[in-house]
């Protein structure tokens, strides 16, 4: 199918109109509706009367809000605030978190070649970097670390929520007796 000038207009004409492409396809015949699009888009006609109940939604305008800058909480996120002092516990950092790196002192230090397989394995710095070491301590039997770093390392796993003592208001047991009489 060719686009001539009279069919082009005649598209034109019907897509003013409003019809749908499917609509103006089988009033051309012979085009199918991807073809009405590709041929509005080429022509520029993207833009075209719309009809009254889209016409209602776009006339409102959006009032101008100021914006609202949000604090972010790791709390503020919790969605049932029934249980919110049971979560924040949850959130509390855990003594582990918060253990500092043991200095090692630099004539103690091992490079990956000086470690022997007593010694503990923890890498200490950024492997790119020129002071980047290994503990090398003597390491706990069985673990790849000395105590230190086992503690960091294998930490016991915490209890889970559903599993602590929690006091949620429960319902009294219903009856299971018949009403007297029946």
């Amino acid at each position: 199918m060719v686009w001539n000038d009279e069919r082009v207009e005649q598209l034109k004409k019907l897509w003013a109109d409003g019809l749908s492409a499917s609509q103006i396809a089988a009033q051309l015949g012979e085009v199918t509706r991807n073809a009405v699009i590709g041929k509005v888009h080429r022509l520029g006609l993207a833009t075209r009367a719309s009809s009254n109940r889209t016409n209602s939604s776009r006339l409102r305008m959006r009032q101008a809000q100021p914006r609202r800058t949000v604090q972010r909480q790791r709390v503020a996120n919790v969605g049932n605030t029934a249980f919110r002092q049971m979560l924040e516990a949850d959130l509390s950092p855990s003594p582990m978190s918060i253990i500092e790196e043991i200095e090692i002192p630099v004539g103690e230090r091992k490079t990956l070649q000086q470690l022997t397989e007593g010694m503990c394995r923890w890498p200490i710095g950024d492997p790119q970097q020129a002071d980047f070491h290994f503990c090398g301590r003597n390491k706990v039997t069985g673990l790849p670390y000395c105590e230190a770093h086992a503690r960091r390392a294998y930490q016991p796993p915490q209890p889970r929520r559903r599993d602590r003592e929690v006091s949620i208001p429960t319902l009294p047991a219903l009856s299971t007796k018949e009403p007297a009489g029946t």
